[in-house]
């Protein structure tokens, strides 16, 4: 894409000095952007040191102008397509870390449990499981902060002309720069490739952390994404996550096509 800058509104002070900028622009409740995150995972897990991310709502409007009831809630809860993406801007007020956990968890309700998460109220559980103060979250979930960050990244999906999710934008360390916008999902060497060329230089894969330490980050992953990561067969990935299931560390979600592994939640830490 020619001239594609950041906006003002997506440049927040860090003091990080990473070459690389990594925008991943997603619909929380889209299943090509669910199917993006093992690829997002695997980055940071093999070359975090290089790029910092950041993750924008770019929730489609279609959705955003339609209105869910129920009539079987309580009065004192109620649904919107929108709530969702609200509700995610409303975690990470109480920081990125807690955005990050509130969004994995609000994931993992909508595609492995099939649980509506354009609920009220199901959102503050979901707030609950992510170990949030669900008070704050309530109040923030209903505030006007939590709207206007959830317009803002709207408006960036805007300005870089990004009308497609999942997208990656890529901006390196020099501003004068064009950054590289990827819409849809590729496969991880794809990705690998970009970075490499962008800081025109061989990358230097990190040593991936244990496998107790990666479900300590990601509580939730599936065999094919242990496999990846660790660079083992399904099978030897299955057989030492089964360990796990039987020492009641992690349980078990079978799909369709893979397991999916949880971390149990007395084992969860903040």
């Amino acid at each position: 894409m020619n001239n594609l800058q950041i906006p003002p509104e997506a440049i927040v002070s860090t003091s990080s000095t990473k070459p690389i900028e990594l925008y991943a622009f997603i619909d929380p409740l889209c299943s090509s952007c669910f199917d993006l995150q093992p690829i997002l995972r695997k980055l940071q897990v093999e070359y975090e040191q290089y790029f910092t991310l950041r993750v924008v709502l770019s929730t489609k409007l279609s959705t955003l102008n339609s209105v869910c009831t129920d009539d079987s809630l309580d009065a004192d809860d109620f649904t919107h397509p929108a709530l969702p993406s609200v509700a995610i801007k409303a975690a990470e007020l109480q920081g990125k870390r807690a955005g990050v956990r509130y969004l994995q968890k609000l994931q993992e309700q909508f595609f492995l449990d099939t649980k509506n998460v354009a609920s009220f109220s199901n959102l503050l559980a979901i707030a609950e499981e992510a170990q949030l103060d669900v008070e704050e979250f309530k109040s923030d979930l209903q505030s006007k902060e939590a709207t206007r960050a959830f317009q803002c990244d709207l408006h960036i999906s805007r300005e870089m002309e990004v009308n497609e999710s999942p997208s990656m934008v890529f901006f390196n360390e020099h501003i004068e720069d064009e950054g590289l916008k990827v819409c849809g999902v590729y496969s991880y060497e794809v990705y690998e490739q970009i970075l490499a060329e962008m800081l025109d230089m061989k990358l230097s894969r990190q040593e991936p952390p244990t496998l107790d330490e990666l479900f300590q980050r990601y509580h939730t992953l599936s065999t094919k994404e242990v496999a990846s990561i660790y660079g083992v067969t399904n099978y030897a990935a299955e057989r030492e996550l089964k360990k796990r299931t039987l020492l009641q560390q992690l349980e078990r979600i079978p799909l369709a096509d893979t397991n999916q592994w949880r971390l149990k939640s007395y084992m969860q830490k903040v």
